[in-house]
């Protein structure tokens, strides 16, 4: 089956140049909360001397509380949720300038995630012009590896197994399990039953929600979780399903102090905490299990 090639940035935000040293996550929760504070209208004071009516009280909405409880998000939803996500992160920083490591970085990618079985949504996979070190995933198939981790990189089944992780947060549909279990019940259960119609402004409340998961990231045993399924899709493909535990002993080795893996630590647990999980999770099972690193085919950057 022909791969698609598809180059993320183009539709969601024009480059701006060259990104400059900053605090990846600072400013990626303050562009994600000013697109939050667009069209809010601040209410006007009430007149002390006006007696305030009196507020109807608050029902439980039974559709709501049952999409909270036993209801999904459709592909279509999901899709509007993350691209609203990867639309204001983009707004923060922008993608690489280079062409030809963006379609690598979406072959690859999209192949690993043929392995995932995730077939309702269409991926896309960028790269982010920013020194810090760190890899994100979105809703519907929206990923990103910064170009700080990227340069670490050594071969193709090193990019494989760090898309694998980001790909599997996706399958098992982490942040969308933490959506459904924030205090914006109301808000998810009319997007659930599509009250929103046309308006984006349900998924755009989403994202103050959206803003914490990426700034402070998902909890160790969903990362866990996406270490063991991720060597798995990455096998499958046919790379060695040692390349995430590769980089994962990479980053361990970094000062603690590094300012770049910062943003990291604050959304995973240290890279050496899931390679001992990994490693009793594993335990053997992969030993027999030939895939390809690939060096020579791997893409360096300019």
């Amino acid at each position: 089956m022909k791969l698609k090639l598809m180059v993320l940035a183009i539709s969601l935000v024009s480059f701006s140049g060259a990104a400059a040293a900053f605090d990846f996550g600072k400013l990626l929760e303050e562009g994600i909360n000013q697109e939050l504070n667009k069209g809010r209208q601040t209410q006007p004071a009430r007149d002390a001397s006006q007696s305030a009516a009196p507020q109807p009280k608050s029902k439980i909405d039974a559709g709501q509380l049952g999409f909270a409880l036993f209801g999904d998000y459709s592909p279509e939803e999901e899709t509007r949720i993350g691209r609203q996500i990867a639309g204001n992160l983009l707004g923060a920083v922008p993608l690489v300038r280079d062409d030809k490591l963006q379609r690598y970085v979406n072959l690859v990618g999209d192949w690993v995630a043929q392995q995932s079985g995730r077939k309702d949504i269409t991926w896309h996979f960028g790269v982010l012009d920013t020194e810090d070190i760190n890899a994100f995933a979105a809703p519907g198939g929206y990923i990103f590896v910064t170009k700080g981790l990227y340069q670490r990189l050594n071969n193709e089944a090193e990019l494989a197994g760090v898309l694998a992780h980001e790909i599997a947060h996706v399958t098992l549909k982490h942040h969308l399990k933490v959506l459904k279990q924030s205090s914006l019940i109301g808000a998810l259960g009319q997007a659930a039953s599509h009250k929103a119609k046309d308006s984006d402004q349900v998924v755009q409340n989403l994202i103050g929600n959206g803003a914490e998961i990426m700034a402070r990231g998902l909890d160790k045993n969903a990362e866990f979780e996406a270490d063991r399924v991720g060597i798995v899709f990455a096998a499958r493909a046919g790379y060695d399903p040692w390349g995430l535990p590769d980089v994962l002993q990479d980053l361990a080795g970094l000062p603690a102090k590094d300012s770049r893996t910062s943003l990291l630590y604050k959304t995973h647990p240290h890279p050496a905490d899931r390679l001992a999980a990994l490693g009793e999770a594993v335990d053997g099972h992969l030993d027999a299990v030939q895939g390809k690193d690939l060096p020579g085919r791997f893409y360096h950057l300019r």
